[in-house]
């Protein structure tokens, strides 16, 4: 364990780069754009009434409370399949520096988490204002919404190491990643209601843990249910214990990385 602390240590020093990497991250979203830091507000709102006007128009699913329906479910799922896709190439986009210099490379893909959680809170102004003309106001279940958010960040932080490191040695998970997030925005219930799923698919919900997720965030903010608490918690601590281990995997593997780079 004694090179594990060490390897923690080395993150803390360097957590003036992580600090960059957030920054250099949210910057590159909007450079070179005339509307510059309103896309952060703007692209979910857009995302949101595209998707409303396939539903409504085309597919004929009209009813109360449709757009927040979907804003709530794509938002999440944003905040999800971005941090996912860019965790696997943050590493290897990397490579022209990390093959001069010695940087813990677990650093890279939490930044990636990091940097979308920053726009996940400024695509929560989106749900506002969606909520405030659709006359939606949750109630005190909302307090509970940063107990989620955590239980989200815990889950995608595992998978980013996860993935960041598989993507060092096997570019092919990269463009695998897009399929995998597009086949999941319409099996999870992000633009569909749980029930809509065929009943020999509910398994897919049952074992998913972004549906749990995008299912408690409507539940606190849409419906003044309280969510399944226990299954959040277990779905929380199993992340952090994961991330943990990838900590240290990391520790005494990342070297292996710099070979392939």
């Amino acid at each position: 364990m004694k090179l594990f602390r060490q390897y923690l240590r080395d993150m803390w020093r360097r957590k003036d780069l992580l600090f960059y990497q957030i920054t250099s991250g949210l910057k590159a979203d909007t450079r070179n754009t005339l509307l510059g830091y309103f896309w952060w507000v703007l692209d979910p709102l857009l995302m949101v009434l595209t998707f409303a006007f396939l539903r409504v128009v085309f597919l004929g699913r009209s009813g109360e409370n449709q757009v927040a329906f979907l804003a709530v479910g794509l938002v999440s799922f944003q905040f999800f399949s971005q941090s996912l896709t860019g965790s696997a190439r943050s590493i290897t986009a990397q490579s022209g520096i990390l093959t001069q210099v010695y940087l813990p490379k677990a650093i890279f893909p939490i930044s990636t988490v990091l940097t979308q959680l920053i726009n996940f809170g400024f695509a929560f102004i989106t749900i506002g204002i969606i909520f405030a003309f659709s006359r939606i106001m949750p109630g005190r279940e909302a307090f509970l919404l940063p107990l989620i958010i955590l239980s989200q960040v815990a889950f995608q932080l595992a998978l980013a190491l996860l993935v960041a490191y598989i993507s060092a040695f096997i570019r092919d998970l990269q463009r695998i990643l897009g399929h995998f997030t597009r086949i999941l925005r319409f099996t999870a219930p992000v633009i569909w209601e749980a029930d809509r799923i065929p009943e020999n698919f509910q398994w897919m919900l049952n074992w998913n843990p972004f549906a749990w997720l995008v299912m408690a965030y409507r539940d606190v903010l849409m419906y003044g249910r309280v969510p399944d608490m226990v299954r959040l918690a277990e779905l929380g601590l199993a992340s952090v214990l994961i991330t943990i281990l990838f900590l240290v995997f990391y520790t005494y593997n990342e070297h292996r990385i710099i070979k392939v780079l």
